[in-house]
């Protein structure tokens, strides 16, 4: 049975998206129980909707919900032990859930999050790792706006870490791992890349295949199995992947009703138009992962429906399964015990 501990409150919509996504993540692996933290008042009359979940869960009256537009800061001094968000993350730390999820505002989540987990030995900084859809299927991207900037250790921890998600996730024996970069060329890039890919190659490590530089066109071919890069790039990244999805679709939909025969048209080719409007529905790949952290937290976009928070669930229900946070915990010990300098006769 995996646990998961759901913040009703998070989001755009709060709990009359939430729990429907929540009943669809269940009908999909019976093998969930829910830990709900929300405001009674307005989760009752949603959560009596769904008598299969409500049996299949625990829920928790809290003191407030952290708003979307509330500074990191700010959410931590005013939710800390009493909101939605922290209790959701607390269960973890404390063991009556696997993983928490939450919808709502990525700041006061990754703030909360640090706070009450704390970042694994050896990781200085967190990372959102986000599931990219590609030609050749899926590859995992980070970090996609958790911190701002990064020098050559610390996406050096990335690659670690997005390598143990890419084999919890993929059940890929040695993902493959490239640096984000301007160019292929070895000579190219900032320095801090360029020493990245350096402590990769010497790294020679076997839990992962480092396949060199890669470029922005190579994240929707799939080239690799893990893309690394900073949190600016990253969100940029991800923020134009979004918006040129949408764009395609507006365009579509312009260009499939612009005449009588295009509307005829669109009739002979509807499955091929619903295959594609499949590939570029954001809610199919919901769910940020925070990597670093002595816990699981996944981030569902704000804005998600009841499938895409459904999606959310379903991305931390394969990390608790696959045990994400023991595969990282262990190549993070055999990498940093090959940095260790060689004991003496006397040290030994």
């Amino acid at each position: 049975m995996i646990r998961i501990s759901l913040d009703l409150m998070g989001g755009d919509f709060g709990p009359q998206v939430v729990i429907p996504g929540a009943a669809k993540a269940l009908d999909r692996h019976p093998d969930i129980s829910f830990v709900f933290y929300g405001l009674k008042e307005q989760c009752d009359p949603v959560l009596a909707k769904f008598p299969k979940l409500k049996e299949k869960s625990l829920f928790h009256d809290c003191e407030l919900a952290v708003g979307m537009d509330e500074k990191p800061s700010q959410a931590l001094r005013r939710g800390r032990y009493i909101s939605t968000m922290w209790r959701s993350i607390e269960a973890v730390k404390t063991g009556e859930a696997d993983v928490a999820v939450s919808a709502g505002n990525t700041g006061a989540l990754m703030a909360m999050a640090k706070f009450c987990l704390r970042t694994m030995a050896n990781i200085e900084r967190p990372a959102i790792a986000a599931i990219w859809p590609t030609l050749k299927g899926e590859s995992i991207v980070l970090d996609v706006g958790a911190t701002i900037g990064a020098d050559a250790q610390q996406l050096m921890d990335f690659a670690l870490m997005g390598g143990a998600m890419a084999r919890a996730l993929f059940e890929v024996e040695r993902p493959t791992v490239g640096l984000l970069n301007v160019g292929v060329e070895e000579m190219k890039g900032q320095e801090e890349v360029k020493e990245a890919g350096r402590l990769l190659r010497e790294a020679n490590i076997d839990s992962l295949e480092y396949s060199g530089f890669v470029e922005g066109n190579d994240l929707g071919k799939g080239t690799v199995d893990v893309v690394v890069t900073e949190g600016f790039s990253g969100n940029i990244a991800l923020k134009t992947a979004e918006g040129t999805a949408k764009q395609i679709g507006e365009y579509l939909r312009a260009a499939m009703s612009r005449t009588l025969l295009a509307r005829i048209g669109y009739l002979f080719a509807k499955s091929a138009f619903d295959l594609l409007r499949e590939k570029l529905d954001p809610s199919k790949v919901n769910g940020g992962v925070f990597l670093g952290l002595n816990g699981i937290v996944i981030k569902s976009h704000g804005g998600a429906n009841a499938e895409g928070i459904a999606a959310a669930i379903e991305v931390g229900y394969d990390m608790a399964k696959n045990g994400l946070n023991q595969k990282i915990e262990n190549d993070l010990k055999k990498y940093h015990a090959k940095r260790l300098p060689p004991m003496g006769p006397e040290a030994a």
